[in-house]
């Protein structure tokens, strides 16, 4: 069985950047700040599909690497061109917003990553609102099959987690 809670932590990475953002302050160390947790959401969540693929993740900040990695292994995400275009820069957001004094994230660039991997989570049904299909208890039900016996995702947030895991497999039946 999957551990989802690496789904977890990319998904509060991704909101503590949001919320940050959202405080009216416009200076580097903000925008840095806000820039480390946009590589972090992504850097956990391609691990996360990754690792619920069976694959042994190394322990690595990048991010061209995961999307490579996802590509070669059937990973379930759904990756996006905005992703694989800015996997360069996005890995550097880890590094260079923590080490280098003199780096610092353009407003407008870690606006456009809010949106992008904000699209990003929610092209892959990684939300708290249960996903459309969840709500069919057909769907539902063929999923628990793929649980042990008498487990069941403790929350709607859980459910769409399962759901993109096992997704393919439904898909097939």
């Amino acid at each position: 069985m999957c551990d989802i809670r690496l789904f977890r932590s990319a998904y509060t990475e991704f909101e503590l950047a949001r919320e940050i953002f959202q405080i009216p302050r416009n200076d580097e160390a903000f925008l840095n700040g806000i820039a480390y947790h946009l590589q972090q959401s992504v850097e956990k969540l391609l691990k996360a599909f990754l690792e619920c693929k069976g694959v042994t993740v190394p322990n690595t900040h990048d991010i061209y690497k995961l999307v490579r990695m996802s590509r070669q292994n059937g990973s379930n995400i759904v990756l996006t061109s905005w992703l694989e275009d800015r996997a360069d820069t996005l890995t550097r957001w880890e590094t260079d917003t923590r080490y280098n004094m003199d780096y610092s994230v353009e407003a407008q660039k870690v606006q456009e990553g809010l949106e992008e991997i904000r699209n990003l989570f929610e092209m892959n049904g990684i939300k708290e609102e249960l996903c459309t299909e969840l709500k069919d208890e057909g769907v539902k039900r063929r999923l628990c099959s793929f649980f042990p016996k008498d487990f069941s995702p403790a929350d709607d947030f859980e459910w769409n987690c399962y759901y993109q895991i096992y997704r393919k497999q439904l898909e097939k039946e």
